[in-house]
């Protein structure tokens, strides 16, 4: 695409200045030529003055008076010859071997003027003309070029940008991050890719809970009807019967494996293992975790009292996250650690921050914040790297929105309203991760 754009640019372009230079270019020769011209004839005028004006005066016409029309820095030079009345002939400047082109006056005296200047000097003024115009549209071309290749760029990027985007959703990622590229139908197409993937979130995060729930509940009655058939097997003093028995249990056993493989079918096709998460059981579950901790070393934990925001992320990865939020709070901060939660600006987007009444990031340490070894000190400098590249794979961002004091913000994406998970989802916990409680 990239290619075909800029070679079509570069056609229009080249098509413009052909159309525009050649015609250009010819009317500068022939304007140069006429203003050579005119400006001879001008010359030839003013001496023709100048003698008639010596004539009626009586003054005589010698050769010096001619040399100040002879030419120099700005006119051509030229060769002149003046005729008196009464036949006598004056002539200056050099010889003009080849064309010449030549303007004759004649004064009321009598007297005649006339002035000569070299035709090739002319042409090559007019030539000069061409080649301005020549180079200006090679300038233009370039330039052309230059733009073409910029705005090709700016177009196939956002495309690339945007194929990227579709693979990430179709390799399981549901809400890839989508930024806007200034095009409005690019843009248009983005926003379209942003809502499917937010619907194709719902309807896998729906497919995942039936499944499960299938399972569940298919496994319950096949438990006691196994159950049953081995008490019938071991009661029974009929040898048919006990073996009737054993075959029907090899066969519930069978039925087992296959509502086990189709589960795990199922979560495989789905592509990625995001799910939709209530983060009040991911609150409840770090508050059952870190809460004592925090009492013991004299801090304050305090978490969302309640939270009816879904988010789509890996259960395991997201409590990972913020535990690691919090044991890095925990053991460079100080005060209280608060924990919040709230829609963020963007469509269909979440916000979790982590802040405490600690000093904060130093400066010099904020920019490499989250890369790989690097920590202020006691540890290994893993832990914040690990825990966006987790956010990252969930089609989130983890960023140090403040440095002092210090927040770390998550972006998650939630399930749209209109997939939401009581509507669209079996009723039931979506993932479970633990008892409520809220404030140590």
């Amino acid at each position: 695409m990239r290619r075909r754009a800029v070679q079509m640019t570069v056609a229009a372009v080249a098509v413009a200045v052909l159309l525009l230079g050649v015609p250009l270019g010819v009317f500068g020769a022939l304007m140069m030529w006429e203003s050579e011209r005119s400006t001879l004839d001008l010359r030839t005028g003013s001496l023709a003055r100048s003698v008639e004006r010596r004539l009626t005066n009586g003054e005589a016409l010698d050769a010096d008076m001619l040399d100040p029309w002879i030419g120099g820095d700005d006119d051509l030079p030229a060769h002149i010859v003046v005729q008196s009345p009464q036949g006598m002939v004056l002539e200056a400047g050099e010889d003009i071997s080849g064309g010449v082109v030549r303007s004759v006056q004649t004064t009321p005296s009598g007297a005649t003027v006339r002035m000569e200047v070299a035709a090739a000097e002319v042409r090559l003024s007019a030539v000069r003309a061409v080649a301005l115009v020549v180079v200006a549209s090679v300038v233009a071309l370039a330039v052309g070029i230059l733009v073409a290749r910029r705005q090709a760029r700016r177009l196939a990027a956002p495309l690339i940008y945007l194929a990227a985007s579709a693979e990430q959703i179709g390799s399981g990622q549901v809400r890839p991050q989508l930024e806007r590229s200034g095009i409005e139908e690019i843009d248009l197409v983005s926003a379209e890719l942003g809502r499917a993937a937010d619907r194709m979130a719902g309807r896998l995060a729906a497919e995942r809970q039936f499944a499960a729930d299938a399972s569940h509940q298919l496994r319950t009655p096949l438990t006691a009807l196994s159950m049953r058939l081995e008490e019938i097997q071991a009661l029974s003093d009929d040898e048919e019967v006990r073996e009737e028995a054993r075959i029907s249990l090899e066969q519930i056993e069978r039925l087992v494996g296959v509502v086990d493989d189709l589960l795990r079918n199922s979560r495989q096709a789905g592509g990625g293992t995001t799910e939709a998460i209530r983060l009040d059981d991911v609150f409840a579950q770090q508050a059952d975790e870190w809460g004592p901790t925090f009492t013991r070393a004299g801090r304050r934990l305090e978490l969302p009292e309640s939270c009816d925001l879904t988010v789509l992320a890996t259960p395991g990865a997201l409590a990972q996250v913020l535990s690691t939020l919090l044991e890095n709070s925990l053991k460079h901060g100080a005060g209280t650690t608060t924990v919040r939660a709230r829609p963020s600006g963007s469509q269909h987007g979440v916000v979790l921050e982590v802040t405490d009444e600690g000093p904060g990031v130093p400066d010099d340490l904020a920019p490499e914040i989250f890369d790989k070894h690097v920590t202020s000190g006691g540890g290994t400098g893993l832990g914040l790297a690990l825990a966006r590249g987790l956010v990252a794979a969930d089609g989130g961002r983890l960023e140090l929105a403040q440095r002092r004091p210090p927040v770390f913000a998550v972006f998650l994406s939630s399930v749209p309203r209109a997939l939401d998970p009581d509507v669209v989802l079996p009723q039931g916990a979506l993932v479970s991760m633990g008892r409520r409680r809220r404030r140590w």
